[in-house]
């Protein structure tokens, strides 16, 4: 057969916060959900330290980040893509 495998590993879609370290980039990645009593839909948020092997990824920009294997202590995900680039000020 020579049908397209669907890859297996989640992918998120988040903001850089810091990139302070060498080839590593925190990202946030926010999500909507409904509070499971009220009702009322709450933003929650979780940090990621993803690698960033070029060190191509700036402060501001959002970036798709795909699930690896442990890279170190606190880094299982990897920068693959730019969605979109951070504004000029």
């Amino acid at each position: 057969m020579t049908e397209a495998k669907t890859s297996l590993k989640r992918t998120l879609i988040g903001k850089v916060v810091s990139d302070k370290r060498t080839k590593t980039v925190t990202v946030l990645v926010e999500r909507r959900v409904k509070h499971a009593l009220y009702g009322k839909i709450v933003a929650k948020s979780s940090k990621y330290h993803a690698h960033d092997e070029t060190g191509q990824y700036a402060l501001g920009d959002v970036i798709e980040i795909t699930e690896s294997k442990p890279i170190s202590k606190t880094k299982n995900w990897v920068a693959s893509r730019l969605v979109e680039k951070a504004a000029a000020v």
